[in-house]
């Protein structure tokens, strides 16, 4: 103990390092979801059947700004872990805040393939090729460890109630349909032959996997909503998660049809074709139902005085797939309904995230989005709300 003492001068230096890490003490995973929104801007837009003078450059900056916050938030949650490990294990052990860790899956990916889509344009193909490869292996790894851990933490070591389902949970799971339609995207760069053929159908495997699995929750999460009543106002907008699976399979399959001639045989790959059409039309479909069923509670809860919580980014990303799926559906049908169909979707996109990241500044410049959460009030204390509505109002 005397030892000890006389060494504490040593200590000094490391203060003001400590100091400035409790800024992240309450940074969460969820924070993730700005990233993968902002990635989506760009990518989305860069599709579109659109020929509008500067799009594509105000797309690839958009996407810099989403690899700028990525590299941050990568820094900042290694701080969390570094000097707050006690708070991340209890992320891990909570219900509410578990399921995010597949938005950094999510954001990793979202970044890689934007790197190859528009990034290119301002760093080059070979170190968009380079930056993909890194992020997509990476964003697989976790999205697929994330889709396996955490739905057996949630049966295992979390207590849920019957009343607690929340479209949250679909996070997890629905992080190997990101790999699936990002994947597609590297294909044409590797060796031609058995590394193609396997990466195409690895992808087509994780849409298999991230589709049954969404297939699995979605009715316990809309018997929550018949049986159980509305969720509670902060997490309302995560409604809007529900598209993710949705807009993002329709888009993973259009990809995977894109890179199947010359990659696998010639009956598969003009089968992807055909799944393409058959799958996405009615998937689409049942999104735009989602969408307008989603708004409706939206509107309700701002009615009810919903404020601004970091659940406001599931307007962004989910929305974005819909985007994307819609300009899939419009390269292999030919249909102008599909075209206008992404185009008012992106227009939606582009005001989500503008109210998003504007409202997530002002939260970050007054210091209340990183504050400790404020307890939730007595009657929604039992819903997996605790970590994901820190209102700003």
């Amino acid at each position: 103990m005397v030892t000890a003492a006389q060494h504490l001068p040593h200590a000094t230096p490391r203060a003001p390092r400590l100091h400035r890490a409790t800024a992240v003490r309450h940074l969460g995973p969820n924070w993730y979801a700005s990233v993968m929104g902002t990635a989506i801007v760009g990518t989305a837009g860069a599709a579109l059947p659109l020929h509008v003078p500067g799009l594509r450059t105000a797309c690839a900056a958009v996407w810099a700004l989403s690899l700028g916050l990525l590299l941050a938030l990568l820094a900042a949650r290694a701080l969390h872990w570094t000097y707050h490990r006690d708070q991340a294990r209890a992320h891990l052990l909570d219900p509410a805040a578990a399921p995010f860790y597949g938005c950094l899956s999510m954001g990793l990916l979202a970044v890689g393939g934007g790197a190859l889509v528009v990034g290119r344009d301002w760093i080059g193909l070979p170190a968009a090729v380079a930056l993909d490869s890194v992020l997509f292996t990476a964003g697989t790894a976790v999205g697929l460890a994330a889709a396996v851990a955490v739905p057996y933490l949630m049966a295992v070591r979390h207590r849920i109630e019957p009343g607690q389902a929340s479209p949250v949970w679909l996070l997890p799971v629905v992080a190997p349909m990101v790999s699936a339609a990002v994947g597609p995207l590297l294909v044409p760069h590797l060796p031609p032959g058995q590394p193609r053929a396997t990466l195409l159908l690895a992808c087509f495997a994780m849409f298999g996997l991230s589709l049954l699995a969404t297939l699995v929750m979605l009715p316990v999460i809309f018997a929550r909503l018949i049986t159980g009543g509305p969720l509670p106002l902060a997490l309302t907008p995560a409604l809007f998660l529900v598209l993710g699976p949705l807009g993002q399979s329709t888009t993973a399959v259009g990809k995977i049809a894109d890179a199947a001639p010359g990659t696998v045989p010639a009956p598969y790959s003009q089968g992807f074709g055909v799944l393409a059409v058959l799958y996405g039309v009615p998937v689409m479909g049942f999104a735009l139902l989602w969408l307008a069923f989603a708004a409706a509670h939206v509107v309700r809860a701002r009615r009810h005085g919903m404020g601004f919580s970091m659940t406001w980014w599931a307007f962004t990303f989910p929305v974005g797939t819909c985007v994307t799926g819609a300009e899939a559906l419009a390269r292999r049908t030919g249909l102008l309904a599909y075209d206008w169909l992404a185009v008012g979707l992106y227009l939606l996109l582009v005001a989500a995230w503008g109210t998003a990241a504007l409202h997530t500044a002002r939260g970050l410049v007054s210091g209340e989005l990183l504050a400790a959460p404020r307890p939730a009030p007595a009657e929604s204390r039992p819903t997996t709300v605790r970590t994901t509505s820190d209102d700003v109002r």
